[in-house]
């Protein structure tokens, strides 16, 4: 986002608290920056036209999936830095804040002190980023901290504790075969309590979960990579280019060539992309070709 020096930092708040107490906080922000409270918490970079300055979460107790959804949000928009505020407040926290890479961690509730000190931050930040030419390269989160030990172990942690193992191996493993009955005989859990556990505490099915990784990854090589697109579906874990390219679609609303075009407006492709029939006939031939 480029926009006047002058202009507001523009901070988008997503409320986690229990209580949804984010107004009384975001007020004390209004005078000095423009403020939008999320409707939900599903992000997108192409969302809007305007991207926010800074996206700001707001904790009162923060349990596992208040900061699963901090990891999720990383992940996705890893071009927009985070604040955290909280007031429950430990050094465990704290150091799996900074681990995770939030770009500020707030306990509440602030002083004026603690606030200009923030705001002085925030405004050299933004000072810095739009000054700065050019696209920034995306980079996928690294790890997964530990969550600390001081967070309550309320159900919804109870249950996410449950399925860690799972996650970690879908982590490792998403662009290969996974066997749902085999991970849920894994968890203890018959293939029916697994599907109903893991919708409810991800927010959504399993074969979902598994494309939406694999759709993560290859956009990041479509982003980051000359690699061919063919190639880029097999890297992701699509078996099928036709399949790949209709599903990329589907997902995406463009092919895999027209969001490389749209993300490197600049870059003359030189790649031709197959349509369905000349690509499953092509994949027909491969098994012939390799033997």
């Amino acid at each position: 986002m480029m926009s006047n020096s002058a202009t507001k930092p523009l901070l988008l708040w997503l409320d986690l608290t229990h209580d949804r107490s984010v107004e009384e906080l975001i007020d004390q922000f209004r005078a000095a920056c423009e403020c939008r409270l999320a409707k939900s918490s599903s992000l997108s970079e192409r969302a809007s036209e305007q991207q926010p300055d800074m996206i700001c979460m707001h904790f009162d107790h923060p349990d596992a999936l208040g900061l699963n959804l901090l990891l999720e949000v990383k992940r996705s928009v890893p071009s927009i830095p985070i604040t955290m505020f909280t007031v429950q407040h430990s050094e465990e926290l704290a150091v799996w804040a900074m681990r995770s890479r939030v770009w500020e961690y707030m306990v509440l509730p602030l002083t004026s002190a603690e606030k200009n000190r923030y705001l002085r931050s925030l405004a050299q930040l933004c000072e810095a980023r739009r000054g700065t030419n050019g696209r920034t390269r995306k980079a996928s989160v690294e790890r997964y901290p530990t969550f600390p030990d001081s967070i309550r172990l309320t159900a919804k942690h109870q249950k996410h504790q449950a399925l860690n193992q799972v996650l970690q191996h879908i982590d490792q493993h998403f662009r290969e075969s996974i066997d749902q009955k085999d991970l849920a005989q894994r968890s203890g859990m018959t293939p029916f309590r697994f599907s109903r556990l893991f919708k409810e505490v991800i927010g959504m099915g399993f074969m979902d979960y598994i494309l939406n990784k694999r759709m993560d990854l290859a956009k990041e090589l479509l982003d980051n990579s000359q690699m061919p697109i063919t190639s880029i579906g097999y890297e992701a874990g699509f078996k099928d280019p036709s399949y790949f390219a209709r599903a990329f679609k589907q997902a995406n609303g463009c092919t895999p060539s027209e969001y490389r075009q749209a993300a490197h407006p600049h870059k003359v492709e030189d790649e031709v992309e197959l349509d369905e029939t000349t690509a499953a006939a092509l994949e027909s031939l491969i098994p012939g070709i390799r033997a």
